[in-house]
């Protein structure tokens, strides 16, 4: 192990350990009060805003924080949220481009801003390394956009698939309006690099979205085939190529079904943590993977799924017996439930967030009961049905029919009942922290959490029957027979153009404007490969700019980024654009003899595109 993941462990106990023993709740505040329709009317504003007032550079509650970064929350002492996170960051704006889409286009601004704080993000170096050698991984960064380098659980791989999902939802809309050149010289260099990273890394393990367990997450494992497939799709629609999206989601997927052991989905696997696995991340997985397409498939866990119904139970039932808010609720009435039952941070309480995923899940089951016309009891979720009509049998039961209508019926109850824990916490003028107590319902934790805001808004348009977008569940959800480790490796390139041309607003079915063709191109090429004192890494090849295959006529890389773990020579050389040619890597030592890499020549032609930036990623051939 690492010694910066021993020492972030080592924190984690600590904080654990300290956090056993909390101090007492903060005496009761006055609860927000009326029907649920009044309080969702009156809190949403609230919790938008929230979002806002943390957002840079103009949020209330976020000084000094560069445009487009969101901070997690303004409290700096206990805990200490005021950094902005990958996840939480593109959880928030993925939110927020479905807002704009539907309607709210004063946020165009902010979304734009946010695209181009990432886009600066992507090349900032950080102990998880820097935009080709694994830094897309790295969790928070200061609001200023400098890497935070103190301790933490790193890497984490979310991130990536989450900001590529929420870019998408954008480009999409762009495209839709007419705007692909921005979609296309704008949004698809950050995208690409992302899906780069998820190809290339899914199979690793990481510390989960809790940023407490090192291993293989479900949440990250389930978002990260959700952005390869929807990234395959884009990369069509703009005239690329992901082939490693095409050929990394299905492993990805067949990953995935070892989260089920047939009860309950496992949060973690590869780990060594001794609890249950009974997890909001599980819920949370399949909310930020639904589909409205989709029919109920429980290979991507969908929310009307037996296989996400049955976890749903499992998961909120954990909660009935250990919080005193709880005490005396039968199963099939809503509860407040916390992140896992063996939670001791900040003495294991419920949170405002994942009390509204569990409504959201089965808001977002009825939206697909409802578009399919049928729902269907399994032996799997007959658990589940049981908590609302207890002579309830398998099989599958129509729209029409009595069963369908008592059941639905009674499950909007129950999801409703989420919600209402989440009135009955809340104080009057709306903020939501991060947790409530397990005692009295007091609010605790950091204050203003951007997430808790963004999860009950989240949960309240899917209760009003506003979803996203489908992301192409239906064409990506068949199990390979036969699962593969291996991954794929795609490019990375620094983005160039992070500036959005004004007045692109809203006018669906235009036409589309395609950009103008890049006549040369930046090709940045990456070589691993370890090398000795006074060794040089050259690139020569076929054509006069790298030396007609004369070693020392050829481009010399650099060693900027060589290292630890991370041996890459680079250079960037410009090439005009359709160039075809052969190339090998060489080593000249300090003598002036040369070293060839293996046989084969490599290939490459220089791509034809409106971008004007590619990269080749390579490993010396032995």
């Amino acid at each position: 192990m690492a010694f910066s993941s021993i020492v972030a462990l080592a924190l984690g106990y600590l904080l654990l350990a300290c956090a056993a023993f909390p101090t007492a709740p903060k005496p009761l505040q006055p609860r927000a009060t009326g029907s649920l329709s009044n309080f969702i009317a009156s809190e949403s504003p609230v919790a938008l805003q929230g979002i806002l007032n943390n957002l840079g550079p103009s949020g209330s509650l976020a000084p000094g924080a560069a445009p487009g970064i969101l901070v997690a929350s303004p409290s700096t002492t206990n805990p200490n949220y005021f950094y902005s996170w990958t996840r939480d960051s593109a959880l928030t704006f993925k939110l927020l481009v479905d807002t704009f889409i539907a309607g709210d286009f004063a946020l165009q601004a902010d979304i734009e801003n946010y695209i181009t704080a990432q886009g600066k993000l992507q090349i900032v170096s950080n102990p998880s390394g820097n935009l080709s050698t694994g830094g897309l991984g790295e969790p928070k960064f200061y609001i200023n956009k400098t890497a935070f380098t103190g301790p933490w659980g790193r890497p984490q791989r979310d991130g990536p698939a989450l900001r590529a999902t929420a870019m998408i939802a954008y480009a999409r809309w762009l495209i839709a309006n007419g705007y692909t050149c921005t979609a296309e010289s704008v949004l698809w260099p950050i995208i690409s690099n992302d899906l780069t990273y998820i190809m290339e890394n899914w199979n690793q393990t990481g510390y989960d979205l809790w940023e407490e367990t090192d291993g293989s997450g479900f949440f990250t494992i389930a978002v990260q085939h959700r952005a390869l497939v929807e990234g395959a799709a884009m990369a069509t629609q703009l005239g690329q190529t992901c082939p490693g999206c095409v050929s990394q989601a299905p492993q990805i997927l067949c990953f995935l079904q070892s989260f089920w052991n047939g009860q309950y989905v496992l949060a973690n696997i590869n780990e060594n943590n001794d609890r249950s696995s009974k997890d909001a991340s599980s819920l949370l997985g399949s909310i930020h993977t639904f589909d409205p397409a989709a029919a109920c498939d429980p290979s991507t866990f969908q929310p009307c799924s037996d296989r996400a119904l049955a976890n749903h139970k499992v998961f909120t039932d954990s909660f009935r017996s250990i919080y005193t808010i709880n005490s005396g609720i039968p199963e099939g009435t809503a509860v407040a439930v916390g992140r896992y039952p063996e939670d001791i941070f900040m003495g294991g309480n419920p949170w405002y967030l994942t009390t509204a995923a569990a409504a959201e899940l089965l808001y977002d089951a009825l939206y697909q009961w409802n578009k399919i016309g049928s729902l269907t009891v399994t032996s799997t979720s007959l658990s589940f049905f049981k908590d609302f009509m207890s002579t309830v049998a398998t099989g599958t039961y129509a729209s029409s029919s009595s069963t369908y209508s008592t059941l639905t019926t009674a499950i909007r109850t129950y999801a409703d009942g989420y919600m209402s824990v989440i009135e009955k916490y809340t104080p009057s003028g709306g903020a939501l922290a991060e947790e409530f107590s397990r005692s009295n319902g007091a609010p605790l934790s950091a204050i203003d959490l951007t997430w808790s805001y963004a999860s009950f808004l989240s949960a309240i348009a899917r209760r009003a029957g506003s979803v996203p977008a489908s992301w192409g569940e239906s064409g990506g959800n068949t199990v390979p027979s036969i699962c593969s480790v291996s991954v794929a490796n795609g490019p990375y390139a620094t983005p160039t153009n992070t500036v959005f041309p004004s007045g692109q607003t809203s006018h669906p079915g235009a036409t589309a404007t395609a950009c103008p063709v890049a006549s040369s191109v930046a090709i940045t090429f990456n070589v691993i490969e370890s090398t000795n004192v006074g060794e040089t890494v050259y690139l020569t090849g076929s054509i006069s700019q790298l030396g007609n295959w004369s070693p020392a006529q050829g481009v010399q890389l650099s060693s900027a980024h060589y290292g630890g773990d991370n041996d890459v020579w680079f250079a960037t050389i410009i090439l005009p654009a359709g160039t075809s040619f052969q190339y090998k890597y060489v080593k000249i030592e300090s003598g002036g003899s040369v070293v060839w890499e293996a046989d084969p020549n490599r290939s490459f032609t220089v791509p034809s595109g409106s971008t004007g930036v590619a990269n080749e990623n390579d490993r010396w051939q032995t």
